[in-house]
């Protein structure tokens, strides 16, 4: 290691650790600084649900789910595409594949097997790490200061791999949003993403129908509208078609403090289908069965439906009209500490192109620090992993 440059991430996280593995592909020495005990606590919680990696669509199609943030991801996306990240999965020894709604999961569905495959990889490639560390700012000499280090740790370019503000008790608790104030770095409010909204329900459908599920729905606000799943829950609605509104729900209630959804319970079929449907003989059928075998409603929709104010046994065209347009009130979002991801972060105007920051020369940034959000479905670990390899590729070429 004599004579090598050095290079110090802080954040053991997809973006920290992929930061670590470019710099030392490099030719760097480099030590990841981690809070929690082991790194990669985080994303072994997304491995949970199986490790959405990234999603097969093209990157035409990929690129704007980032929003107002395309242009600025676009060439770090671009430069580590999903192919990409297949491939460097695939030499870890975890092959992926691709599911029936188009995302990308390894084989093995599970993140520690990736894990261990990559901090072994690290190991060979003499990456240090030390853990246990909660970054404080700079000490003496412009070093890295941490609570748990008697000195500062001086390196030669440094990787903020910190992530947002979600998940706390992981390691990504938004404690370095000051240390980079203090600094003048503009950094915009992190705020909660990939998040359920909180609903007035009645106590009796919030007590009977938490944890039910509505599938095949679509829901809209302000215009726009997106088919998926959520899930009831007693105060709310999560899932994700809630989660791809997430931005338009946040700007409204930043308006005018409330929000209002439109749950169409069968998206497939035309108000006029639906009241054909509806008007078949109903016999000595409840209203609660018609409407299960004529509509196919489950009994969660059509408690919603009395939720939102139908009147059931009415007209066939406007309970058809009903079921697709029922008024959900949104009051709020969850709280950050218990959302997906974390909107906000340091403003895009604070770096380069290489994802340095200007005011701080040979410090770069990367991963959910970044003003971005993006949906579920693999396009929240796609940009980690491709901010990741940009900024170790910057701090290298700062070495230089």
């Amino acid at each position: 290691m004599a004579g090598k440059r050095t290079v110090a991430v802080i954040g053991g996280g997809p973006a920290g650790l992929m930061a670590a593995e470019t710099a030392a592909r490099g030719g760097a020495a480099v030590t990841v600084f981690d809070r929690m005990a082991n790194p990669g606590r985080k994303f072994l919680l997304a491995g949970r649900g199986g490790l959405n990696l990234t999603h097969s669509e093209p990157l035409a199609a990929m690129l704007p789910r980032y929003g107002a943030a395309t242009e600025h991801l676009r060439p770090a996306i671009e430069a580590f595409p999903p192919e990409a990240l297949r491939a460097w999965c695939e030499g870890l020894g975890q092959p992926t594949f691709v599911g029936t709604s188009g995302r990308v999961f390894p084989k093995s569905l599970k993140a520690s097997p990736l894990l261990r495959a990559w901090l072994g990889r690290l190991a060979e490639l003499g990456v240090k790490f030390e853990r246990g560390m909660r970054w404080s700012g700079w000490g003496a000499g412009g070093g890295l200061a941490f609570a748990e280090r008697a000195e500062p740790f001086h390196a030669d370019a440094i990787v903020l791999a910190l992530g947002g503000g979600s998940w706390p008790r992981l390691g990504s608790d938004g404690g370095w949003v000051p240390l980079l104030a203090a600094r003048d770095i503009e950094v915009a409010p992190l705020r909660a993403a990939n998040c359920g909204v909180t609903i007035a329900w009645s106590e009796l459908f919030g007590t009977r129908y938490a944890g039910e599920p509505l599938k095949r729905i679509a829901l809209g606000v302000a215009g726009r509208s997106e088919r998926g799943e959520a899930v009831v829950t007693a105060g709310g609605l999560e899932g994700g078609a809630v989660y791809e509104l997430g931005p338009a729900i946040r700007q409204q209630l930043d308006a005018a403090q409330h929000c209002q959804l439109t749950l169409d319970l069968r998206p497939d079929f035309s108000v006029d289908e639906l009241a054909a449907r509806l008007a078949r003989p109903r016999g000595k059928q409840s209203v609660s069965n018609h409407l299960r075998k004529a509509a196919g409603l489950p009994p969660v929709a059509i408690a919603l439906l009395r939720e939102g104010g139908a009147y059931l046994p009415g007209d066939v065209t406007a309970l058809a009209a009903a079921i697709k347009a029922v008024p959900i009130h949104v009051t709020g979002l969850a709280p950050v500490a218990r959302a997906i991801s974390t909107a906000g972060g340091i403003a895009w105007d604070e770096l380069d192109l290489r994802f340095m920051l200007r005011k701080l020369p040979g410090v770069f940034a990367a991963g959910e620090m970044l003003d971005w959000e993006a949906p579920t479905g693999g396009y929240l670990l796609q940009a980690c992993f491709s901010t990741g390899v940009a900024a170790g590729n910057g701090a290298l070429a700062y070495l230089e």
